[in-house]
């Protein structure tokens, strides 16, 4: 059981030094230069230190400590250690007792699975073990240990000085030391290691402090008590969970801080991140960065042991989210040089005394000089490590001068403290937000360098277009790309960006993003440059940076060139574009103090205190700090774990998964369950919550096992090399990043096989790719001047120039954007606007003489000029006939319908069209490429006008499946206003529109502008239900998986859960409060008819019932009383779960008038076959005090009184109305969502009712499928959503 005990702050703590024979040795030889002694093992102390077997055996104070587990041998050659010393040892004269536990073959000891005794005495000592006539002071170096599987241990160091003492017999033993009766003093050297799965140097390195002054005065008997009893009690120290909470114990004289981690990805940051910039200039630590992202064979070297471990992390935690996958030996002793010769990536360090050997005997190493502050390499060629890219190096460069990097300058205007502890404390503040800064600088360079990258994935079939990746980057930065992506540490980058994980490289991507990217993601069109980027081609290379980094970088236009050395000005810089992250508040927990002797008991009395004090801690927090509550539930569960109170254990684990479950320790969990005795396992069973984590444990545990083969893979983008068959052609085309829509993507197959087998020639494959990016390079290299630029869009980009012809306003070329028709004029460059496509009225091909032949022109007909504008463009006229036809029916069906997607997908068809003809060439070419006209084709099949009611209502039309490959369902919508989505960094806290997709997929638009914010934030896997504004930190989504999921529109993450549903979440509504002072109160309802109420600040259930009913659907509060929905009827119900009143379905009597049946607390009879379907939604109105109705296959509104609900008294008819799905009040209109039918088809319909006189004031049809669901934006606005054959999102305005 001891196994699966959670590991604390420390695992270890091993002494070493000179083995006691081999000192006497020394004494007795009386060697006049006194050579070097290998070091050994002395001492392993590890836990657990107490057990509850153990406490019979010691009621009282004495022993303190007693190794209970069953102990194997740390080093194979001590079982043949003679053990004479030890009986010398027994009669008083022998062995220093320091050396009894290396001496005993009996007494085995126990290590840590992780740790490697064997090289350890060498990285304790790797100079070697001198002895020396005089006392040197203490040091400290730090060590890193990596297992084959890649996993870290990390150790620090204090090599510890001992005298030994002189007797009158000149050959015995006094006070614990050896003796000689001759001779100078000698001193000895003890190495004191203290081994941490966590990299807390600068906490581990105080505690290591606080022992010396222990050392110093105690006897050598006493020594190994000591040691061990400082291990006993750091093994007692919980490790904080990530987040705001770090730990503060004492350790005397010292408070030893703890910080935590700031997510669950990176490691804990306990060590001064600004080492490397008090030794390098930009310039270098950029050089170094390079050199560790190409996986260069990287070796640091420094005279002191210290700065090479921890500037070494320091550059680990400068690539985050990137991670070094290859040996990392910060420290190598004399005798591991060797190491140095090995073929693969490394990053090692050595003592500056072996530079020059080490430059010498290696070839192709990246030296680092840390004392002298020199990058260099052992190659001839040096210049073969490329430079960083250019943007992204300038932007560091300017970021790291504005740097305070020297603690001295910031408090000298302080006084002379007197007390160690607030002295430390100032220093650690100083330091902390210093590490903030720099690493939020050095994440800016990840984020820039590898910005573009998710610009070339595609996730569906995880494929990255290198090739393609390269060719945008500029010439000059190719080099470093290439050789970068080839690495395995790029390779486990993209591995994550594929699986979409939300890590801080991917939030500062979001919040960094300029306008023109986003207007290029929501859009999802070709790249092309637009005008504005045009503009800055034509400007200095710095306006370039701007166009490639956005909001991110400064403008470097008017910075002044860089100094060759650093800047050590004492102004801070502030630059534009900084984008800092609001920093929690860091709240800090006190651990009681250790217990004096470290039993059983007293240990457990210790863990019941820790226990007490988080309770209080917890029980002081308000509702607005569920992030802390959550991290003291992590600290009390882990805690409970240790002190072997394992039920209480999993019922804060519950609970911290119900709070946040970014921090939820998934195999610390896995661990507790399946330590569970079979008693324990009984009673958890019998507790439905701890049931619950149980059972989710179990399946998640099988979930990973299950997870698909290809969820790690990555695929580069290669052409075919057989033929395509349509599946094939798919896939194929999804892969290039060409177009992901499957209904374009099958015309352009029957495009490219037209008048042949149904497959693509992976010829014609590859001459179609080739063409496509072809056209997409010529975009780039168009060069417009300024004077054309002018009367462009800044948003507008040229996607097809023509050749030089003739035309009716001069010869030049015919230029197209999204937007217009324009020819740039020969010789003087200059504009002549041809038309835009929305005022065109006639697109006709005919022949103009020219000598004895007729050449084929375009005529266009705009409504804005009265003579055509004809172009003799002989064989390009059919290709931009049909062109300019798509373009112009897209842009009459984008005018008509409010939707700017018809005009994206236009331009895609156009641009497909091009290629198609191009690829051919032939007479079907043409031909071909009609098959891709779909707008032209509606234009002529079926009416493109909407109705004018329609037309006048409909605002706009956006599309939340953008970036998926076919339409998904619309389920649920909800707007929140501008308070609830406030962040410091999405840009102001604007009003937010949250729609809820297919797969548990929830896509944020920020509703003052329709753009979409962030492709989607994922909410489980199973259909969305409903969604509830609660808060400004929590917003609900009930899903058919039984979970009410949490998201905070802060931070845009889902990290609560709400587990206690048993069926599918189908309601939720919230309780208005009396007063400021009442508490929150949420209601949730489930398909079989379970209610619960919930306590919002503290998401514990208040109550919960069960109601008798057919698929209970909704649920609102009124007056007090809850009314429930369900298919069979609808309640009202009292707080404590009694029915009230419940109204059955209405019947259709033989006159076709609807009446309904009403009883107290029971229902009439179901089986009734002149009754309707099932209800599929309602509305109550306080004002008038009616009760509105809607069947699911019924066409019409049934509205009752509430004080009479023995029938409705009044039917509102909906003509062509199939069903009503869905229905909300804005003002004094319901806005129906129904399935129906116009024009002889089957389309989703809107119904505006006046709610005074029960009359339908209009009908809108704006969406291909039913309307399945419907919000209202502060009553100015109405937004409906449409299932999957529509899969869009209208926008009305209310009048």
């Amino acid at each position: 059981m001891a196994d699966n005990i959670p590991s604390g702050f420390v695992e270890a703590c091993v002494v070493v030094g000179a083995a006691g024979d081999k000192l006497k040795q020394l004494l007795q030889a009386r060697y006049k230069d006194l050579p070097l002694l290998d070091p050994e093992v002395l001492q392993v102390h590890a836990p657990p230190f107490v057990s509850k077997e153990s406490s019979s055996d010691s009621p009282g104070h004495a022993p303190a400590f007693s190794r209970i587990q069953k102990r194997r041998s740390f080093m194979k050659k001590k079982r043949d250690r003679v053990t004479t010393p030890s009986r010398e040892l027994a009669k008083g004269d022998g062995e220093p007792p320091a050396t009894t536990v290396v001496a005993a073959t009996t007494e085995d000891v126990s290590v840590p699975k992780d740790i490697d005794l064997i090289a350890l005495p060498q990285l304790c000592f790797p100079e070697g073990l001198k002895i020396s006539e005089e006392c040197k002071e203490d040091s400290y170096h730090f060590l890193v240990f990596t297992d084959v599987f890649g996993n870290r241990t990390h150790g620090v160091v204090v090599q510890y000085h001992r005298h030994i003492q002189a007797s009158q017999d000149g050959h015995g033993h006094q006070n614990g030391h050896w003796t000689s009766p001759k001779g100078p003093r000698l001193y000895t050297t003890y190495a004191i290691c203290v081994i941490s799965k966590y990299p807390y140097y600068n906490a581990l390195r105080d505690c290591l402090s606080c022992l010396l002054i222990q050392l110093r005065t105690c006897r050598m008997v006493d020594f190994e008590e000591r040691v061990k009893e400082f291990t006993a009690k750091l093994a007692l120290v919980p490790i904080p969970p990530p987040g705001q909470l770090h730990v503060v114990f004492s350790l005397r004289p010292l408070q030893i801080f703890l910080p935590s981690r700031e997510d669950k990805e990176r490691p804990a940051v306990d060590l001064d991140l600004h080492l490397p910039f008090l030794c390098f200039r930009p310039q270098q630590l950029l050089e170094i960065i390079t050199s560790i992202l190409m996986e260069q064979r990287v070796v640091f070297v420094s005279s002191d042991w210290a700065r090479l471990t921890l500037v070494a992390e320091c550059f680990m935690r400068f690539i985050h989210p990137l991670h070094w996958q290859h040996p990392f030996v910060p420290i190598l002793s004399h005798q591991m040089l060797d190491f140095l010769m090995a073929p693969t990536s490394y990053l090692m360090g050595c003592h500056a005394q072996h530079f020059e050997e080490v430059a010498a005997e290696t070839d192709d190493l990246i030296l680092i000089h840390i004392d002298e502050g020199i990058v260099s390499s052992s190659s001839a060629d040096h210049h073969g490590l490329p430079e960083t890219p250019w943007a992204a190096r300038e932007c560091f460069t300017r970021r790291v001068e504005g740097l305070q990097i020297h603690y001295d300058l910031e408090v000298c205007r302080l006084g002379a403290g007197t007390d160690v502890n607030d002295l430390r404390a100032q220093r650690r503040q100083w330091q902390h937000t210093l590490n903030t800064e720099i690493q939020r600088i050095t994440l800016e360079l990840i984020v820039n360098i590898f910005r573009d990258v998710h610009d070339h994935l595609n996730y569906e079939h995880r494929v990255f277009n290198s090739e393609e990746f390269l060719k945008c980057r500029e010439p000059a930065d190719q080099t470093f790309y290439k050789k970068v992506l080839d690495t395995h540490i790029f390779h486990s980058f993209l591995r994550d960006r594929l699986n979409k994980k939300m890590d801080s490289f991917s939030r500062m991507e979001l919040n960094t993003r300029s306008d023109i990217h986003k207007l290029r993601t929501m859009m999802d069109v070709p790249r092309r440059p637009n005008m504005q980027e045009m503009a800055r081609k034509c400007t200095t290379p710095e306006n370039r940076l701007s166009r490639k980094l956005g909001m991110s970088l400064p403008n470097l236009a008017e910075r002044a060139p860089m100094d060759s050395v650093r800047k050590t000005s004492l102004k801070k810089v502030t630059l534009n574009g900084e984008v800092k992250a609001p920093q929690k508040p860091i709240k800090t927990f006190r651990l009681p103090e250790f217990p004096p002797p470290l039993s059983y008991v007293y240990v457990q009395n210790y863990y019941s205190d820790m226990i007490s004090q988080l309770g209080k801690a917890m029980s002081c927090l308000g509702p607005e700090d569920s992030s802390l509550l959550a991290r003291y539930h992590y600290m009390r569960g882990f805690v409970s774990y240790v002190a072997g109170k394992r039920l209480d254990a999993l019922g804060d684990f519950q609970n911290l998964h119900k709070t946040d479950t970014d921090i939820f320790p998934v195999e610390l969990v896995r661990a507790l369950v399946d330590s569970l005795a079979a008693d324990e396992r009984g009673q958890a069973e019998r507790r439905p919550e701890l049931a619950r984590l149980i059972s989710r444990s179990k399946r998640d545990h099988e979930g990973e096992r299950a997870r698909p083969d290809n969820f790690a893979t990555i695929k580069k983008f290669q052409l075919p090399r057989t033929h395509l068959q349509r599946d094939d052609f798919v896939r194929r085309i999804q892969e290039s990043g060409i177009v992901k829509d499957l209904n374009t993507i099958h015309r352009l197959f029957d495009a490219l096989t037209v008048g042949q087998q149904k497959q693509v020639d992976p010829e014609v494959f590859r001459f179609f790719y080739t063409i496509w990016k072809e056209t997409e390079a010529e975009a780039q290299d168009v060069d417009l001047p300024t004077a054309v630029l002018e009367h462009l869009e800044t948003n507008e980009c040229v996607y097809k120039l023509s050749s030089s012809v003739k035309t009716s306003h001069g010869v030049g070329k015919i230029a197209m954007t999204q937007r217009r028709l324009f020819l740039l004029t020969d010789g003087r460059p200059g504009y002549v606007e041809i038309t835009k496509f929305r005022d065109i009225e006639e697109v006709r091909i005919s022949s103009a003489p020219f000598l004895l032949l007729r050449i084929p022109s375009l005529k266009i007909k705009s409504s804005l000029r009265k003579e055509m504008f004809e172009a003799n463009l002989k064989s390009e006229c059919d290709l931009w006939a049909i062109m300019i036809k798509e373009m112009w029916a897209g842009r009459k069906m984008a005018d008509e319908h409010k939707d700017p997607q018809y005009m994206q997908q236009a331009l895609t068809n156009a641009l497909l069209m091009d290629a198609v003809v191009g690829c051919l060439q032939s007479q079907k070419a043409i031909y071909a490429a009609s098959k891709l006209a779909y707008f032209d084709k509606m234009k002529l099949e079926v009416p493109m006008m909407i109705p004018k009611t329609t037309a006048e209502t409909l605002k706009h039309k956006i599309n939340p499946s953008l970036d998926q490959t076919s339409p998904h369902a619309v389920d649920v919508l909800l707007y929140t206003p501008g308070q609830l989505g406030v962040s410091g960094t999405d840009g102001g806290g604007n009003p937010k529109l949250w729609c809820a997709l297919s797969d548990g997929k929830v896509v944020v638009f920020d509703a003052a502008s329709w753009s979409m914010q962030q492709n989607s934030v994922q909410v489980g896997s199973s259909q969305l239900n409903c969604m509830l504004g609660v808060n400004q930190q929590q917003l609900w989504i009930g899903s058919q998986d039984s979970v009410i999921y949490i998201i905070n529109p802060r931070s845009m993450s889902c990290n609560k859960q709400l587990t206690e549903h048993r069926s599918e979440v189908t309601g939720l509504a919230l309780e208005e409060r009396a007063d400021k002072y009442s508490q929150l109160v949420a209601y949730s309802c489930s398909a079989e008819g379970t209610v619960i109420v919930w306590d919002v600040s503290t998401l514990q259930v208040r109550k919960h019932f069960r109601l008798s009913c057919d698929r209970l659907q909704s649920l609102q509060v009124h007056n007090g009383w809850l009314w429930c929905c369900a298919r069979d009827s609808i309640l009202e119900v009292r707080r404590n779960g009694a029915v009230q009143r419940r109204v059955s379905l209405p019947q259709q009597n033989p006159q076709g008038s609807p009446s309904s049946t009403i009883s107290r607390g029971s229902s009439l009879s179901r089986g009734s076959s002149l009754s309707r379907g099932s209800f599929s939604c309602f509305l109550l109105f306080n004002e008038t005090e009616q009760l509105w109705s809607g069947c699911a296959d019924a066409d019409e509104l049934c509205v009752w009184h509430c004080r009479d609900l023995t029938k409705p008294f009044h039917r509102i008819q909906l003509q062509d109305c199939a069903g009503v799905l869905c229905m909300i009040k804005v003002k004094n209109q319901i806005w129906v969502g129904c399935r129906g039918r116009s024009m002889g088809q089957a389309r989703g319909k809107i119904y505006v009712v006046d709610t005074e006189r029960h009359l339908v004031e209009k009908e809108l049809v704006a969406h291909s499928d039913r309307v399945q669901a419907l919000c209202s934006a502060e009553d100015r606005y109405v937004l409906s959503g449409a299932a999957r054959e529509d899969g869009k999102i209208a926008i009305w305005k209310v009048e």
